[in-house]
């Protein structure tokens, strides 16, 4: 039993708000099918998390969503029984591309189809919450939406995923220090328009520093970014950049 579980980019993310606790936003998501981890579910003498964790388990997101789904769900824990659970890691870590989110939202569709829990979408989501704010983007399995809110507000649009490049630099970001600067320095959120326009139009008529507020915070942390500007647009909080090929 295996999934994929695709990248992310964020097309154009601005800040709308804050809640007191939580940055409000209003983002467009896009799924990129050519990077993406693997999610695996194979027969073992016991129940075990494998592969590229380079985190304690207690923080890996599949870790945090097998949690959550048999605190939730109880009955399920006897279906894990003799079962390993294998994360294969192609997407970069703290480079906003939503892997971690990903990678959660993917076990629990993989879980949900083979073991006939047979969850809704929005039950789903339910648990996502818990586990990251990406994850209910990557539980509707669609290629584009604008996402809203904490990040569990998403609304699929009639669009198709561009082939697109991603170049992601040897830095890591911080998202989580990047919101921080952010809101010391930059916060000034504003309504926009630009989820009622298509991603084509967006690409073509706005540059990097338009399309995402988290990108000048990103640049006055990680300096080193700058050079890499030229590569393309700013995906989330960074490091990557993407551009649709040629």
């Amino acid at each position: 039993m295996k999934i994929k579980a695709p990248a992310k980019v964020n097309i154009f993310l601005k800040i709308t708000g804050h809640d007191g606790y939580y940055h409000l936003l209003n983002s467009r998501f896009m799924k990129v099918n050519n990077l993406y981890d693997e999610i695996e579910i194979v027969d073992a003498e016991k129940f075990d998390i494998k592969g590229d964790i380079n985190c304690a388990l207690r923080d890996n997101t599949v870790f945090k969503a097998y949690v959550e789904l048999t605190q939730e769900y109880p009955e399920i824990k006897k279906w894990f029984i003799g079962k390993e659970i294998r994360i294969t890691k192609n997407i970069p870590e703290m480079a906003g591309l939503g892997g971690g989110s990903s990678d959660a939202a993917a076990f629990l569709r993989l879980v949900n189809e083979k073991s006939a829990l047979n969850l809704s979408t929005e039950e789903l989501i339910k648990i996502g919450k818990k586990i990251g704010s990406d994850v209910a983007f990557f539980l509707y399995d669609c290629d584009v939406a604008d996402v809203y809110g904490k990040g569990d507000i998403v609304k699929p649009r009639d669009e198709n995923a561009l082939d697109l490049e991603i170049f992601t630099p040897p830095i890591e970001c911080s998202t989580p220090d990047v919101y921080k600067m952010y809101k010391e320095r930059f916060f000034n959120p504003a309504p926009t328009d630009l989820d009622k326009k298509e991603t084509k139009e967006i690409l073509q008529n706005y540059s990097a520093t338009e399309l995402n507020d988290l990108l000048r915070p990103a640049l006055m942390l990680y300096p080193e970014l700058n050079r890499y500007l030229n590569y393309g647009f700013f995906s989330g909080s960074g490091s990557s950049f993407f551009k649709v090929k040629s």
